[in-house]
C-alpha cells in the first residue's frame, strides 16, 4: 500500500501541537499504511511568537530548529508558502524558500498558519512589533537614541530621546514595555547617563489594565509596572507618531525617540487566496471537530480558526493556550475519523488563569477557581510565566 500523507500548514503553537498529538496517537500508521507528515513554514524555524519582545530588548534568539524537537524525527520540513488549497484535487499549491512552485498532493491537510500582528496605516508612524525584523529594528533605534543622549546637551531634546511610547496594552504590551524599560535603565547606566531619565510610556486605550480580571488584578499589575519604570497612561490611544511626537486621543503630545505598536492580532491573511471557506472576518470556518466545510480530510485550528463550542456557541480566543487545547483534542479527531468512529467534539475549556512576565523575578499569575481568586506575584509569578512560555513552543 502507498504511504497516507498528513501535510500540515504552519509551525506554529498550534501547528506544533498537531503534529505532535497526531503523531502519537496514530504513531505513524494506519490500517496498515504508514503515515508521511510533512510540515510546511515560512521559517526555517519555529519562532516563540510569544516571546517576540525579547529581541527587540535584548539579541536572545527565539527561533528553535525543527529538528530540536523528539517528535520531529521522521517529518519531512518544507519552508515555503502554501498559495492554494485544492480540495476535490486534494492537493496543494507552494512557492518554496528559492521562489519555485510545486504541488503537493495529500490525504489529510492541518490548516494552522496562526496569525499577525496587526499594523496600523503607514501614514500613522512608528514601528509595529509584528516579526524578528522589526524586533531588532526597535533594538537598535533605542539604544541608537541612548548612545545619542550622551553627547545631548538640550535637555528636552535628551529627555524625548530617553523615552519611548508603547501604543496597546494588550499582555504584548504590557510585557514589552516592562522588559523594555528595565533595559533601557540598565544600557543608560553603563554609558553614563541617569537611568532615572529613561520614560516608557504604555498607551492604554480602556479604563483600566487586563479587563479580563477583577479590578484589583489590573491595579496590582499597574504598580508592578510603575516599579519597573512604566508609566501606564488610560483612556489614551495613540493616533500616530510624526517627526518624535505621538500624538494621543485626549490632544496630549507625547515627545518620545520611538513609538512602538502592539495592537492585537488578525488572522493570517494568506488565507485569502487558499481558496477556504472563510468568515467575514478571515478565520476558516469550521465544524465542532474541526473539519473544514466541505472539504474532505482537511481540518484546521489555532488563530486562523473559527471554532466555536457547539453546545453554547463560545468561541474560544486567539492564544497559544486555546490552540494548544486544540491541537492534542485534533490527535483524537484524526484518529476517530481515519478508523470510522465518532469524533470528539470540540468543548470550551474556561482559560481563567493567566501569566503575565514583567521582567527577570518579576511577574502576575491571576487565576480563578469556582469564583476564588488565586494572585501570585514576583520570583514565582516569573517561573509560572517561563513554564507558559515552555509549554507553548513545546519545550516542556
Amino acid at each position: 500500500m502507498n504511504d497516507l500523507t498528513c501535510i500540515i500548514i504552519g509551525g506554529g503553537h498550534a501547528g506544533l501541537s498537531a503534529l505532535k498529538a497526531i503523531k502519537e496517537t496514530t504513531r505513524n500508521m494506519t490500517n496498515g499504511r504508514r503515515i508521511r507528515f510533512v510540515l510546511f513554514d515560512k521559517q526555517p524555524g519555529h519562532v516563540r511568537k510569544i516571546l517576540l519582545f525579547r529581541p527587540a530588548v535584548g539579541e536572545e534568539v527565539i527561533m528553535i530548529p525543527w529538528t530540536h524537537y523528539s517528535f520531529s524525527e521522521g517529518v519531512e520540513f518544507v519552508q515555503g508558502t502554501v498559495a492554494s488549497v485544492d480540495s476535490g484535487g486534494k492537493q496543494i499549491q507552494y512557492k518554496d524558500a528559492h521562489g519555485d512552485e510545486a504541488w503537493i498532493p495529500y490525504d489529510l491537510l492541518v490548516v494552522a498558519v496562526g496569525s499577525v500582528f496587526r499594523r496600523p496605516d503607514p501614514d500613522r508612524g512608528g514601528i509595529s512589533l509584528t516579526d524578528q525584523q522589526t524586533a531588532a529594528v526597535i533594538r537598535e533605534r533605542w539604544r541608537a537614541n541612548l548612545r545619542q543622549s550622551v553627547h545631548e546637551t538640550d535637555v528636552k531634546e535628551r529627555k524625548r530621546l530617553m523615552s519611548v511610547a508603547v501604543a496597546g496594552a494588550g499582555i504584548s504590551g504590557i510585557e514589552t514595555s516592562a522588559e523594555l524599560a528595565l533595559e533601557m535603565q540598565k544600557e543608560a547606566a553603563l554609558l553614563g547617563l541617569d537611568s532615572s531619565e529613561v520614560a516608557v510610556y504604555l498607551l492604554n486605550a480602556r479604563e483600566r489594565l487586563f479587563p479580563e480580571a477583577p479590578e484589583k488584578v489590573g491595579h496590582k499589575l499597574e504598580l508592578t509596572l510603575n516599579k519597573c519604570g512604566v508609566t501606564v497612561l488610560h483612556n489614551r490611544k495613540a493616533l500616530r507618531e510624526e517627526a518624535g511626537v505621538v500624538t494621543v486621543s485626549n490632544g496630549d503630545r507625547l515627545p518620545v525617540g520611538l513609538c512602538i505598536w502592539t495592537i492585537g492580532l488578525i488572522p493570517n491573511p494568506d488565507l485569502r487566496s487558499m481558496g477556504l471557506p472563510l468568515t467575514p472576518d478571515g478565520q476558516v470556518l469550521v465544524d465542532g471537530s474541526y473539519r473544514v466545510q466541505g472539504a474532505t480530510g482537511v481540518y484546521s485550528i489555532g488563530d486562523c480558526t473559527r471554532i466555536v463550542d457547539p453546545r453554547n456557541d463560545i468561541a474560544d480566543q486567539m492564544t497559544c493556550k486555546e490552540g494548544g487545547l486544540q491541537g492534542e483534542r485534533l490527535g483524537k479527531i484524526v484518529m476517530a475519523d481515519l478508523e470510522g468512529r465518532p469524533a470528539p467534539v470540540h468543548k470550551k475549556v474556561p482559560l481563567d488563569f493567566f501569566c503575565i512576565g514583567l521582567g527577570k523575578n518579576r511577574g502576575l499569575v491571576w487565576g480563578r477557581k469556582r469564583g476564588v481568586n488565586l494572585i501570585i506575584t514576583g520570583k514565582l509569578a516569573w517561573k509560572f510565566r517561563n513554564i507558559a512560555w515552555k509549554a507553548g513552543s513545546k519545550l516542556l
